[in-house]
């Protein structure tokens, strides 16, 4: 592809959730999602095969459709009041569409099927945009007007997506599916708090977004896609049996690493609104997510040859990609616990 198209789809993809982020008129809002949307497409299918092609065409018709449902709703509210934002006023019918629209945009359940194929059809960098950035501007919105949104609704979405996040992820093999059902059970985690306390959830995407990339990062060095390439990086890359295993612990919600923070904030949070049951749930499926990176972990570092056949190294032999962001990434990752007082306050 010519450079300079990338720049501009790169550049158009960076600034559309910047517009959606910084506009309180709800066209430029939808103008933003849109933007992101058409961009991306181009990148999903640089591949060229049938898979990216495939996922591309998934990507673009449930996005589209989520897109028209809020571009109507969005459209019927200025019917209705002659403004270009949602209101005390407006109707709850037109606010549940635009909740549903935005929930098929962050791939929350039950519309959560396109994402693990998606995610699975494109590049492992692709896969780290869709699962990273592209989530900025749909929580945006729910963001700016989570006051008006129903709860409950709010709280179903938020367990369903929990629930299929962790069983989802339990019977995959593929790197790109296992990532990618994790981002349901944390998008499903930061719906949960918004009705309570809308600043737990950007402290969770934060650090949701700060262990994606590391642990992409990684798998992109080493073309890792399946759990059976990574059980081979112990003799190719030995520093990933420390740096994959730390990773995988913190997105599990493991103490004393970075991702027990966002956890430990919401369950606390959420026993403060006396909500016992859906805690305990929440709490209970976060055990099932951890088994399956610790399936994950198993793989990694704890099989290997049976021989010690020292010509089966190939640390010595291989040319190391070098990430220069890497360490620093992976320290943050695992190591922000101490800093929660100040996070949380």
């Amino acid at each position: 592809m010519n450079p300079i198209t990338i720049i501009i789809i790169y550049f158009t993809i960076l600034i559309g959730p910047v517009i959606t982020m910084s506009s309180s008129n709800l066209l430029l809002m939808w103008v933003g999602l849109e933007l992101s949307l058409l961009a991306i497409i181009p990148l999903l299918i640089d591949k060229k095969n049938p898979r990216s092609t495939e996922a591309a065409t998934k990507y673009f018709i449930t996005q589209a459709t989520a897109s028209m449902i809020i571009l109507l709703a969005i459209i019927l509210n200025f019917k209705q009041l002659g403004l270009w934002t949602f209101q005390q006023q407006t109707n709850s019918l037109l606010l549940n569409m635009t909740l549903i629209a935005l929930s098929m945009k962050l791939g929350l359940a039950p519309f959560h099927f396109w994402l693990p194929e998606v995610t699975q059809g494109i590049q492992l960098h692709m896969g780290l945009i869709l699962l990273t950035w592209q989530k900025i501007a749909p929580l945006s919105i729910l963001f700016q007007f989570y006051h008006l949104l129903s709860p409950t609704i709010i709280m179903i979405l938020a367990i369903l997506s929990i629930l299929t996040g962790a069983w989802g992820g339990l019977n995959q093999t593929q790197m790109r599916k296992i990532m990618a059902y994790s981002s349901i059970a944390h998008m499903g985690w930061m719906l949960a708090i918004l009705p309570y306390n809308p600043t737990m959830t950007l402290l969770n995407l934060l650090i949701y977004i700060i262990l994606t990339v590391p642990m992409f990062l990684m798998l992109m060095l080493n073309s890792s896609t399946t759990i059976n390439s990574i059980s081979l990086l112990w003799n190719k890359a030995p520093t990933t049996l420390v740096m994959i295993p730390l990773i995988l612990l913190s997105l599990g919600g493991l103490p004393p690493l970075t991702g027990f923070l966002p956890k430990w904030a919401i369950i606390m949070e959420l026993l403060k609104n006396n909500c016992l049951i859906i805690t305990t749930m929440m709490a209970i499926m976060a055990l099932l997510n951890l088994f399956f990176y610790t399936r994950l972990i198993y793989s990694t570092s704890l099989t290997m040859f049976p021989t010690n056949n020292n010509s089966k190294m190939l640390t010595h032999h291989s040319n190391y990609k070098n990430n220069i962001i890497l360490p620093s990434l992976t320290i943050i990752s695992t190591l922000i616990l101490p800093l929660s007082p100040q996070l949380i306050i």
